[in-house]
This record gives C-alpha cells, sequence and structure tokens, in this order.
C-alpha cells in the first residue's frame, strides 16, 4: 500500500519539557511565537477610559489574560450605581471610590504576571504635563472625550509613532478607529498556506532539475509501486520539459496551455486513480507561475531605496532595501523554501525539503551580506547588528511583507461650536465606494458616529471640568438631541455625496437619510450608555486589533471598523 511522505516521515526528536510558562500561554504561542509573546510583555498599555468606560475595560481584560507586560488606567470617575449595572469588574463595595483604582485592582487577579496602574487625575490636566504620555507604547482612547483632548493625544501619536485607537460603544453599536506611524511595516503577515508556496518550477535552478531527471529518466520501466511515489512536483518538472519539445521551448503560461497540460499529465497516469499524478494535475494552475511579486510589494521595497536609509533606520528598511537590490540583480525574491506535503518515499521527500531549504539559505545568505554590507556603509555599529534570524524571517515572507501607511484619526477641526470634519480625498474616494453600496458596507454607522463626535465637540463648554454634553444624556433632551444629531449626520453625508461627485438616485438618497435617521434615534436613545455585551464583543475586537499592533503580526484594520448590533454586521472603511 502507498504511504505519504507524512506517514512516513520521522518523527521530531523530543523538546525539553515545556516550563510552567510555556504551558500557561501555550495557545497563544502557536499563534505568535516567543517573538510575539516577548512583544507582547514589552508593552505599555495606557487606557484613557471615560464615559461608561465598559469597553476599554473589556478591552484590557483581553490584553491581560494573554501576558501584556503593563497596563495604566486613567480615570478620574467615581464609581455609581450605574456602573455597577454594566462593569463585571465593579461591586458595592466599591461605590464611592475611583473607577480607575477599583477596576485595576480586580483586573489584575487575572493575571498575576501583568503591571497594573490607576492614575486617577483627569485627563485634561495628565497630558499637558512634559513627557506625560512618553512611558506607554500603545494609547487607547474612549469616547466621550473633549476634542482637544483627543487631538493632542493624536498629534503626539504621530509625531512619536505610538499607535492610538479611539473607541465608541453606544447602545446596540460600536466603532474603532487606529492611528499608525505613517509607515507601519509587518513581516510576518501569516498568510495563507496555500498562497506561500513558491516552487520555481518554471525558473528551476541545477539542483531540483538533476534530482527531477534522476527520478523521472525512465518512468516507463519503474514498478508500480515507485511509479506511484514519484513526488508530483518532479513530474511537473519532467513532463514541463516534454511539452517544451513540441512548443518551441516555450512552459505552459497560459491559461489554455496549462489546461491543456493539464490533461497531458491525466492522460499519462498509469491509471485515473493514481494519487501522484493527481496532485500534479491538481498542482498545475497554481505552480505553474513565475514568481512575480505584487506591485503593492514592489512599492514597498523600492521605498527602502528611495527613502534615506541611515544608521539608525529600523532594521526594516534595511533589510527590505536589502531584498530589493536581490530581487533587481535575480528578477525574483528570495526563495522561501517551504515545500508541501505530497505522496512519495520518506528519503525522496526529504531530499527534495533539503534541496529547496539549502536554496533557500543561499538566497538569505545573499541577502545578509548586503545587509552587513550596508551596515558598514552606513557606520551602524557592531552592537546594533541586525540579526540574522530576522534576515531569514523576512526572506522567507518577503513575497507576504505588508507596509500600511497609517494616518491620524479621523477628527473635526476648528473653533468651539463651528468645528467640521475636512475630507481628504483618499478618505473621500473610500468613503464614496462605500456609500455606493451602503446597505452593507457600514458607512452610515461611521458617519453616525461621526455626527456623535461632531455632537460633542460643538457643544463643549470653555470652562476645564465642565461635563460634556452627550446626545440624549438628559431625558429632557431627547427630542432636541435628536433633531440636531439627525441634521449633523445628514448634512455629514450631503457634503460626502458633493465631495465625492457620486451621483445618488433621489429614491436611494431618500432610503439612506432614513437608514441614517434610524441609526441616529437609536444613538440617541442609548444617551451614552453601553451595553455590557456589545461592549464585551467590541473589547475582543479592539484587543485582536492590539495585539497585532504590538506583535506586528497578522495584518491590523485599515482604519476604521464598526459594529451593528442590530443586524450583527461589521464593516471596516478606511477614512
Amino acid at each position: 500500500m502507498a504511504t505519504t511522505a507524512a506517514a512516513d516521515a520521522t518523527p521530531p526528536p523530543l523538546h525539553d519539557v515545556p516550563n510552567a510558562k510555556q504551558k500557561k500561554y501555550d495557545r497563544q504561542l502557536r499563534l505568535w511565537a516567543a517573538s510575539g509573546q516577548q512583544a507582547l510583555e514589552e508593552a505599555h498599555i495606557l487606557l484613557i477610559n471615560s464615559g461608561a468606560g465598559v469597553t476599554g475595560i473589556e478591552t484590557l481584560k483581553n490584553l491581560i489574560l494573554p501576558g501584556v507586560g503593563k497596563y495604566t488606567i486613567l480615570d478620574s470617575a467615581v464609581v455609581s450605581e450605574e456602573d455597577l449595572g454594566v462593569n463585571f469588574f465593579l461591586d458595592e463595595s466599591t461605590l464611592g471610590g475611583f473607577r480607575a483604582e477599583h477596576t485595576c485592582r480586580l483586573l489584575q487577579e487575572l493575571n498575576p504576571d501583568v503591571e497594573g496602574h490607576f492614575v486617577t487625575e483627569p485627563v485634561e490636566s495628565f497630558i499637558q504635563k512634559e513627557q506625560a504620555l512618553q512611558p506607554y507604547t500603545l494609547i487607547i482612547v474612549t469616547a466621550p472625550i473633549s476634542s482637544d483632548v483627543l487631538a493632542s493625544i493624536s498629534t503626539y501619536s504621530q509625531k512619536n509613532h505610538v499607535p492610538v485607537f479611539y473607541t465608541h460603544c453606544v447602545g446596540f453599536y460600536s466603532r474603532f478607529s487606529l492611528s499608525l506611524p505613517p509607515a507601519f511595516p509587518i513581516v510576518d503577515t501569516h498568510p495563507d498556506p496555500t498562497a506561500t508556496t513558491d516552487l520555481r518550477l518554471l525558473k528551476p535552478w541545477p539542483a531540483i532539475q538533476e534530482f527531477a531527471r534522476e527520478k523521472t529518466a525512465n518512468l516507463s520501466t519503474l514498478s508500480e509501486h515507485d511509479l506511484g511515489h514519484v513526488p508530483y512536483l518532479l513530474l511537473l518538472l519532467h513532463y514541463v520539459e516534454e511539452w517544451k519539445k513540441s512548443h518551441d521551448g516555450v512552459p505552459p503560461t497560459s491559461y489554455k496551455d496549462k489546461t491543456d497540460f493539464r490533461d497531458m499529465i491525466k492522460a499519462a497516469a498509469p491509471s485515473p486513480d493514481e494519487e501522484n499524478y493527481a496532485e500534479a494535475a491538481a498542482a498545475v494552475l497554481k505552480s505553474l507561475n513565475p514568481p512575480q511579486p505584487s506591485s503593492s510589494l514592489l512599492e514597498t521595497l523600492n521605498a527602502s531605496e528611495s527613502q534615506s536609509i541611515t544608521s539608525g533606520s529600523p532594521s526594516f528598511w534595511i533589510i527590505a532595501n536589502a531584498v530589493y537590490k536581490f530581487y533587481e540583480s535575480h528578477n525574483e525574491l528570495p526563495l522561501p523554501g517551504a515545500v508541501p506535503d505530497m505522496k512519495a518515499q520518506s528519503a525522496d521527500y526529504i531530499r527534495l525539503q533539503n534541496i529547496y531549504k539549502t536554496r533557500a539559505r543561499q538566497d538569505a545568505q545573499e541577502v545578509l551580506a548586503t545587509v552587513r554590507a550596508l551596515e558598514k556603509q552606513l557606520g551602524r555599529p557592531a552592537g546594533q547588528a541586525i540579526d540574522e534570524k530576522e534576515v531569514e524571517a523576512f526572506c522567507k515572507g518577503a513575497a507576504h511583507v505588508k507596509l500600511v501607511r497609517g494616518r491620524p484619526l479621523f477628527l473635526p477641526s476648528g473653533d468651539n461650536h463651528t468645528k467640521r470634519y475636512n475630507w481628504s480625498s483618499e478618505a473621500t474616494s473610500s468613503a464614496a465606494m462605500a456609500l455606493m453600496m451602503a446597505s452593507d458596507s457600514g458607512i452610515l454607522l461611521s458617519i453616525a458616529f461621526l455626527a456623535w463626535d461632531l455632537f460633542v465637540a460643538t457643544h463643549e463648554s470653555l470652562t476645564p471640568g465642565t461635563a460634556l454634553k452627550i446626545p440624549g444624556a438628559k431625558t429632557e433632551d431627547i427630542e432636541s438631541d435628536e433633531e440636531k444629531l439627525r441634521g449633523i449626520a445628514q448634512s455629514l453625508l450631503d457634503d460626502l455625496i458633493k465631495a465625492s461627485g457620486t451621483f445618488i438616485e433621489d429614491h436611494e438618497y431618500t432610503k439612506l437619510k432614513e437608514t441614517l435617521g434610524n441609526i441616529t434615534t437609536e444613538l440617541v436613545r442609548a444617551g451614552g450608555s453601553e451595553l455590557h455585551n456589545i461592549a464585551s464583543l467590541t473589547g475582543g475586537m479592539v484587543a485582536q486589533e492590539v495585539i497585532k499592533v504590538i506583535t506586528k503580526q497578522y495584518v491590523p484594520v485599515d482604519n476604521t471598523c464598526v459594529f451593528d448590533g442590530v443586524f450583527s454586521k461589521a464593516a471596516v472603511l478606511r477614512l
């Protein structure tokens, strides 16, 4: 009976018994590895908690459990009866005490490895202190908050490259925005495994060609067992050479050629159910492709060439520059070196793996040599030399490196009572596209939250320490607040339609206004309150994105996410 390489492979050597910490964080180590866990443990998160503050605490809960290093809660509110109904980290014994102090104490019980702090000073005076925000590697802000304070935090974020999350949670709706540095690179994007296979079958190198010739030189004379265990990768190389003999030396590259080539392999199979031939036929369309990187990736690598790299530049840009030089020299990226599982004899499969790994190491060494030359040229201190493993990891995932172009939080500008939004051309274009499919895009909910912020901003008192006016917070103001918020939202909708040049039919416009009005009505009805289930879900989403940013793994939201708890729908927008 035929066997697969996976079944025959020699079991890996036993590793040391995991320690208590590895056992505790085992599941997450599988997601973001030891490097990601270390980054998480080195982080210090500042939560600026305001309003009901449930979403902020739920976000922290989901960061404390996996072991974030430190957190600080900045919240001057005193625990009230309303807090007890929605915040699971408060109880009756905490009534009258500072919310920051008691939530910090109870959150600390979740994970003794984490260091928790709290500050009960009002945020307005706290951020005026020199270097007040300097200790923190990431900031989370919950609405409502003074627009001037939020603008100060956003400015600090962009100047010092500190990520900021701004979250809303009102009734059945929530929204969060992420402000990242102007250039936020991610090497370990964790792409789908099927997308990472790069076999270079159209551009094989001597070692793999020799192995293919050795195993396929006499296919017709092989026993049924041996023929059934020729790795499909070698079968593809063999039949590509056969195809080229009758096609002027040109391999199958067009879709029609590939389908004809696939039929050729099926016809050559000793039997219709021969597994390795079936694997070869199934791999034709995805494997017979030139190793051409995406235009966005080339733009990222090329950016490393165009920008001024210095000895103090992040290692990403130096490695990217070296990889770009490799691409210019070879017209291909470094080989990742991974080989998919396939039906084969264990010895053949291991040899195949070694051939690819050897070539991948050679490519990585060439990139490393360029990195070392750049370091020497730039005068980078020997103690700051880039780790060889970092270069290898970059080469392995080079085809899927992502550069996120962060931007400041989208905030209203201008004097009190006259504040408005200034739509950038890119934001207008992005929102306009969403507007054309508004029923599913979440753009109307985002507009409603922008209007909510603008309502708060234009009703701010000039007196320091004065409470912010929240739409619907006072029963006697509900009708007037609803009218005002609906008017602001419809004005934003009209501005967006006009700025984008989007043509909306009259009946569609009426439908948009009606839907937007229903959302603003619900926001006012909620009066700034948070439902614990919505806050908990939102806190989970925000924490997930925070972990992506801290570990620099996976691709974070770019840059706004809204959640509609009425219809259980989420959407991502770039504003």
